[in-house]
């Protein structure tokens, strides 16, 4: 990748920073200002770009459950929502070849039909990078929308098999065997030990049995990765991988996010067209909340995933690559598609940011459901006798949960925002139920309780600590509040905003260790 790429993306991220706005936004903008200024999308930068993609989908599939997918508010409400929203794109498309717009003279309906549908998907890259920003990607409007999403690649692989001609053939049964190779992976992944040999693996399973074993049965390469993504996700070692992959797939993502604004360079018509495009999202995007309310999901939820989904998907690049390729669309249809994609991005950043004030504004208008009515996945929890509540139940609120039931004897409820995990937690019988931190509604429902005496917050994203927080004062909590911090410049931030104890992991790890390790030193001389 040429330095001029690395330099102005490099500034274009910081720039957008200092604008409080996501580096992705400042990525966007600097593809643009490269394509005016003469450069071109390169084969490294669009390798690069399609590797940060797979390894993403690879990444949500570890943390994907895949059961999600069978609920019906997932296959059914996203199937609604293709239907509707071709339909209300192909109409406004229609309406503007009627009313003599020069893009769309004397195009067929059925190519119109082709761009409505691509127009109607929503970006799972730029979906995925907003909840993990917010630390949500588990939270239930984060399930449903990456349910949403999945669903939506799946009709991607249907579109482009029927519409290339390229039909699986049998050997795309081989595929069905994928799932019976799965003891084999799990054996090499507890043989190869940590560090670089388990970064190695994981851009393994992605690229090679993933994407590279899809492609060449003639399936979407990037649902290959999704799927052993999945495949693995049960093993011990699978939460490691991603780790290990996560600033890899966000250096690689840069690329995905400059190869956009570097796609096409659109003259005066189609950019204007494309602009014109965003107007239309609020549409697609009430939409989604529609469908989602009507499962008899809160309305935070509802509004949450809507907002998740404001977007067009870069689905739709490849839709009009494709049709361009085919002779179907002319070229400056890609050039509209791309300036609908970027500024849709663009639009949908900051109002993103602000999702929880624009639905503390909302529930002040619109009148809930009774909590019986709701969706048995969305209802408020009861806490019982608890004292003390603990956020986040992975390793260390695990540990932190059985030492101060086995120490204090006191009532402990532990939250969890991993279904898979809450259950396995329930199996062995420890007090923890599902539940979103970062949820207000949820906060109200707990000070309106009113046993907890302390709050444990042991989420690894310090964004979702702070924004727990906030919920947790703006409640008036009278109780106590506690957290953990990866790195000591949080420390002092989180006690401005309210936090009455902050403990660094790393450096409490230690602390707890010497601790643990004094008897032995103590039997040591007493020997000696």
């Amino acid at each position: 990748m040429e330095p001029v790429f690395i330099l102005s993306a490099f500034l274009g991220g910081g720039c957008a920073l200092l604008l409080r706005l996501p580096p992705l936004v400042g990525f966007l903008i600097t593809g643009f200002i490269l394509h005016y200024a003469g450069y071109s999308a390169t084969p490294a930068i669009t390798y690069l770009s399609d590797l940060g993609v797979t390894l993403l989908l690879f990444y949500v599939g570890i943390k994907l459950d895949v059961k999600t997918l069978l609920r019906k508010e997932i296959w059914f409400g996203s199937t609604l929502h293709n239907f509707f929203s071709t339909l209300f794109f192909f109409t406004c498309l229609f309406l503007l070849k009627f009313l003599g717009l020069s893009l769309f003279a004397g195009v067929a309906s059925t190519r119109l039909v082709l761009l409505a549908f691509a127009l109607s998907f929503s970006s799972t890259v730029f979906a995925i990078k907003v909840l993990e920003e917010k630390g949500e990607i588990n939270a239930i409007y984060g399930s449903i929308s990456i349910g949403i999403l999945i669903m939506q690649d799946i009709f991607a692989v249907l579109y482009l098999t029927v519409s290339t001609g390229k039909v699986p053939g049998p050997e795309a049964l081989v595929l069905l065997f994928l799932p019976f190779t799965k003891k084999i992976f799990y054996k090499i992944l507890d043989t190869i030990g940590h560090g670089e040999m388990v970064v190695l693996y994981g851009i393994f399973l992605a690229l090679i049995p993933g994407a590279g074993l899809f492609q060449l049965v003639g399936m979407k390469p990037d649902l290959g990765a999704l799927c052993l993504g999945i495949l693995i996700g049960g093993h011990k070692k699978s939460s490691e991988i991603a780790k290990s992959l996560f600033n890899l797939k966000e250096l690689f993502l840069v690329c995905f996010f400059l190869n956009i604004g570097l796609a096409a360079k659109p003259g005066l018509a189609e950019f204007s067209m494309g602009v014109g495009l965003v107007f239309l999202l609020p549409i697609k995007s009430f939409f989604y909340y529609i469908i989602v309310r009507k499962f008899r999901f809160r309305l935070r939820t509802s509004l949450l995933t809507s907002l998740t989904l404001l977007n067009y998907s870069e689905f739709g690049l490849i839709v009009a690559s494709l049709a361009v390729k085919m002779g179907v669309f002319p070229p400056q249809y890609l050039a509209i598609l791309a300036i609908a994609v970027s500024a849709s991005f663009i639009v949908s950043s900051p109002i993103n940011q602000i999702s929880y004030k624009l639905y503390g504004f909302l529930s002040q208008k619109v009148s809930e459901l009774p909590n019986s009515k709701l969706n048995a996945a969305d209802r408020f929890i009861e806490l019982g006798d608890s004292e003390i509540l603990i956020l986040g139940m992975g390793r260390i609120g695990t540990s932190l949960y059985d030492d101060l039931t086995l120490q204090y004897q006191k009532d402990v409820i532990g939250i969890e925002v991993r279904e898979n995990l809450v259950i396995e937690h329930q199996n062995r019988k420890r007090n923890v139920v599902h539940g979103d931190a970062i949820d207000q509604d949820f906060w109200e429902n707990v000070c309106k309780q009113g046993k907890i005496r302390l709050i444990l917050l042991v989420m690894p994203n310090s964004h979702a600590i702070t924004t727990t927080l906030l919920q947790i004062k703006a409640k008036k909590f009278s109780g106590k509040v506690a957290g953990i911090v990866l790195y000591d410049d949080e420390m002092e931030p989180l006690k401005k905003i309210g936090l009455d104890a902050a403990y660094n992991v790393y450096g409490e790890a230690g602390i707890g260790f010497s601790r643990h390790i004094l008897p032995f030193l103590e039997t040591s001389k007493d020997k000696s």
